[in-house]
């Protein structure tokens, strides 16, 4: 019994479509390495899943930009000319831009400027007038940005002064009261060490004798 016809529409259910996409995908691969070994031929072949992922082969006796090259010989077609375009206009833009800010930059350093026009030369005076400003402005902050450095500096600088002469006489005041209560208890210990006090009675006569 024979294979019935499948019909060719896009598979709705997502797990079935990519396991067709995966097999049929390998499919086309291998046939297209077979046609090159069997017939010597030149295959280049590019395939983009529906997720964006690229699966490519390749003959092994070219590449892909030969191939390429080959086919706008063989067609006349010229796949990429507007992009390339694009991008020769800017790259020419960009470098008149730099060939001016490279002419603009010896001017502004005193050469080549002899045959320049008095328009272009007060051009170029008020440019490093403009610049010097510039300069002078940005010497000016740091300046000031010093000055307020060096003040916060000096008042951090006091501050610790008076705390050290605070912590010095604190350390003072206690080393005195310490060396006070040291000899009061000097006093106190030999106070308890005496037994009695002693006094000194006046010498009287002997009564009988006076008899």
């Amino acid at each position: 019994m024979g294979r019935g016809k499948i019909e060719i529409k896009r598979i709705e259910n997502s797990s079935n479509r990519q396991v067709t996409y995966s097999k049929r995908r390998s499919g086309i691969i291998k046939k297209a390495k077979e046609i090159t070994v069997l017939c010597d031929a030149q295959v280049s072949l590019v395939i983009f899943a529906s997720s964006g992922r690229m699966h490519e082969y390749c003959s092994p006796s070219t590449t892909v930009v030969d191939l390429l090259d080959k086919y706008h010989k063989q067609s006349g077609k010229r796949l990429w000319d507007a992009k390339h375009e694009h991008l020769s206009n800017e790259i020419d833009r960009i470098k008149k831009e730099n060939d001016s800010l490279q002419i603009e930059l010896r001017h502004l350093k005193g050469q080549d400027i002899l045959s320049l026009p008095h328009k272009e030369l007060m051009a170029i005076e008020e440019a490093l007038d403009t610049g010097l400003a510039a300069v002078r402005k940005k010497q000016m902050e740091f300046h000031s940005m010093l000055e307020q450095n060096e003040k916060i500096l000096d008042e951090e600088f006091k501050h610790l002064q008076f705390v050290l002469q605070q912590q010095e006489v604190a350390m003072e005041e206690n080393a005195m009261e310490m060396e006070n209560a040291y000899h009061q208890q000097r006093v106190r210990d030999y106070n308890s060490q005496v037994p009695f006090t002693f006094r000194v009675l006046p010498i009287q006569p002997n009564l009988q004798e006076r008899m």
